[in-house]
């Protein structure tokens, strides 16, 4: 009869233990499926070239301006960026970064970002690339500029904690035909054709999958 009774304690338990995971696992994918957050969104708007001058000794000189906007989609996560690196490229050749002011965005929100690197560089360009350089040079136009965001962000979900910082996947905005001011001295140059960046997983560090 007791080992009965100790069967019957046992199964209970089990039985409410089974039932607590479950409703546990059931509420975080109801909280998710409410929540559904979806990706920050990044685009290219405007950018534009003064000075970006190729020498022999393979040092680029350049003064580049690029505007950004930052769109939050989400009606219930703020979004907190902590650190935002602008890394501009030029054919695989990264030649510039600036560090971006933090800021804090709302719900359903548009910040506009904007990014200008200016100095000179070493970079290493192959003989096709040089040959792709020399006829964009004549043309006024840089057809194979691009742009990455590496980003440290928060974010709050609705009247929950923020959460810790994390590092989404960077942000990478590409084959941006940029104009060079100068080549087109008091006429007007072509417009920039405004660009949507790629981008990951908003809400997932990239190294969470990692060991």
């Amino acid at each position: 009869m007791c080992c009965r009774l100790r069967g019957s304690l046992f199964l209970c338990i089990y039985c409410t233990i089974c039932t607590l995971i479950f409703m546990l696992i059931l509420s975080i994918i109801i909280f998710w499926i409410i929540i559904s957050p979806s990706n920050i969104k990044f685009h290219v708007t405007d950018a534009s070239l003064t000075q970006f001058n190729l020498t022999t000794d393979n040092t680029l000189y350049y003064n580049l301006r690029v505007n950004i906007t930052v769109r939050n989609p989400n009606n219930n996560i703020l979004v907190y960026y902590r650190k935002i690196t602008a890394i501009a490229w030029y054919k695989d050749n990264a030649f510039g970064a600036v560090e971006l002011a933090p800021f804090d965005q709302g719900h359903k929100n548009t910040t506009f970002l904007q990014a200008v690197f200016e100095g000179q560089n070493v970079i290493r360009l192959k003989g096709k690339q040089v040959a792709e350089y020399k006829e964009e040079t004549s043309v006024g136009i840089y057809n194979d500029l691009a742009l990455d965001l590496d980003l440290t962000i928060k974010a709050k979900y609705g009247r929950f904690k923020r959460t810790g910082s994390f590092n989404p996947a960077i942000v990478q905005c590409r084959r941006l035909g940029v104009p060079l001011i100068s080549k087109y001295n008091c006429k007007t140059p072509p417009p920039f054709s405004a660009s949507r960046c790629k981008t990951g997983a908003s809400f997932v560090d990239r190294n969470a999958g990692d060991a």
